[in-house]
């Protein structure tokens, strides 16, 4: 998988899990695809623990569970600024 494609699915999967969680006017581009990146990490490692992540290249299931992590990494992120 090339980093053009990375890049493309990260900034989907941001866009959508800032959607989801609200966050998506605060966000831009480059936002959305660090967001998507760390959020694609987050879910396949959440998702090999419960058993349904693994595997390589685009899956139904890789992304969903890559919108999973990035809505939880925007819900924590957004806790711990609450915080400060």
């Amino acid at each position: 998988m090339g980093i053009i494609s990375w890049l493309v699915f990260g900034a989907i999967v941001g866009w959508i899990a800032g959607v989801i969680t609200g966050k998506s006017r605060s966000m831009g581009l480059g936002m959305n695809i660090i967001v998507g990146i760390l959020g694609s990490v987050v879910g396949g490692w959440l998702g090999n623990l419960i058993g349904v992540g693994g595997g390589a290249g685009f899956t139904k299931i890789g992304f969903v569970t890559s919108i999973v992590g990035a809505c939880l990494l925007l819900i924590v992120f957004s806790r711990l600024g609450k915080k400060r």
